[in-house]
């Protein structure tokens, strides 16, 4: 995301201004493949559901500018899923704008707009928010290890068990960013609790 200023075009610099004055929890992010920048809160909470989606290799702020009947658009997000597919995000309050829908369809790129209902709907948006509060302290080497290794024995342990295993790091700042780096899985569609399985990530 480092154009110089010359080489921008308007409506991208424009959104660049636009999000580099704004802040919003949590600061850290997992697969953005460039610097987190957010116009909204709504588009920050779309990230963290982004970063917790096992299906996204990668993500990208703002990524480029369009041509639609409005005028030049930026997109929140450009997203890669797994299998190759590439889609361009914004979120929106309720729906998206027609125009927008088209313009991207013009310039041949695939979009869509996400609501923020879907984004907030069950527990995910919650958990992710939780969990991103630590994805910049590293599980150490030898936690990461004895936790993989009582996986492989047991086949799963709930985070309660979890406790017993972890000692150089708190237990759900080591679970948290095993998590978010694909070495555990669990489900984080219902509020994380003492009685939460977790079992090691398989694709």
């Amino acid at each position: 995301m480092s154009h110089p200023h010359f080489a921008t075009p308007a409506a991208l610099y424009a959104a660049y201004e636009s999000a580099s004055t704004k802040l919003f929890y949590p600061r850290a992010a997992v697969r953005c493949s460039g610097d987190p920048m957010f116009r909204s809160r709504h588009a920050r909470d779309l990230a963290c559901i982004l970063d917790v989606d096992p299906d996204v290799v990668a993500w990208l702020c703002l990524p480029l500018e369009f041509h639609t009947e409005r005028g030049p658009h930026v997109p929140d997000f450009l997203v890669d899923y797994e299998g190759g597919v590439r889609i361009y995000l914004d979120a929106v309050e309720e729906t998206g704008a027609p125009e927008i829908a088209e313009g991207a369809a013009v310039a041949g790129l695939r979009y869509r707009a996400v609501p923020r209902q879907e984004v907030r709907q069950g527990s995910r948006l919650a958990n992710a928010r939780d969990m991103l509060r630590y994805a910049r302290s590293r599980t150490p080497l030898n936690d990461r290890i004895r936790m993989l290794s009582a996986l492989e024995e047991a086949g799963s342990l709930t985070i309660a068990d979890g406790f017993q295993v972890f000692r150089e790091t708190q237990p759900l700042t080591g679970i948290s960013w095993m998590y978010l780096h694909r070495l555990i899985s669990m489900d984080i569609d219902e509020v994380i609790s003492l009685d939460t399985v977790v079992r090691r990530y398989h694709r």
